[in-house]
């Protein structure tokens, strides 16, 4: 069952077709859409500049680079989940490496049961992203228009010999008295006394 009815785009970036054609078994059309596959980390990162993906899959090796410096880079840039298989014989080794940047690292071959309870692990960790890129946003959003209302507050002071506790007052019952942010006042009064 998707998360609200949400589906979760994939890129699988892997060389080995017959890992390729398990994994799309575990990616079904309702859940996952699109899924794009792609065999080399050059391809992966064109794939990327022309779409956002929610969940990055990195087959390690890839025929052009490693795959670790790819699963880094998917991590840092943005809020996708980006996941390394390795073989086993290198897995403890690369996973210490690639826990800090927060790429989940995965040892080949899996069951398959450890592989379901890994992508849906992926899906809870995209959407804990998603929350907390919203609570960002928001906290942005705020702190814009703190710095907005705090300018007009030294407008009015300057333009209108106002005290601070006065200029903010008369913004707050400006906003009040016309039903609209305090923001879109400090705009107005901005575009007057500037």
């Amino acid at each position: 069952m998707t998360t609200a009815g949400r589906s979760y785009s994939v890129l699988l970036v892997s060389a080995a077709r017959k890992i390729n054609t398990a994994l799309m078994s575990f990616l079904p059309g309702e859940r996952f859409d699109p899924v794009t596959v792609v065999d080399t980390a050059a391809r992966a990162r064109r794939a990327m500049t022309d779409r956002e993906y929610d969940l990055v899959i990195v087959n390690a090796p890839l025929p052009d680079e490693f795959g670790r410096k790819l699963a880094v880079d998917v991590s840092a840039e943005s809020d996708r989940v980006a996941l390394l298989l390795v073989r086993s014989d290198v897995y403890e080794d690369i996973c210490i490496a690639m826990t800090p940047h927060g790429v989940l690292t995965a040892r080949r071959p899996m069951d398959a049961a450890a592989l379901q309870q890994l992508i849906n692990t992926m899906c809870s960790v995209r959407e804990r992203l998603r929350g907390l890129k919203k609570k960002t946003l928001t906290l942005e959003e705020k702190m814009e228009e703190i710095r907005i209302v705090n300018k007009a507050k030294w407008a009015l002071i300057e333009s209108c010999h106002m005290t601070e506790e006065g200029a903010h007052r008369y913004i707050q019952k400006q906003a009040m008295d016309q039903c609209v942010s305090k923001k879109e006042i400090a705009e107005h009064l901005l575009r007057i006394y500037r």
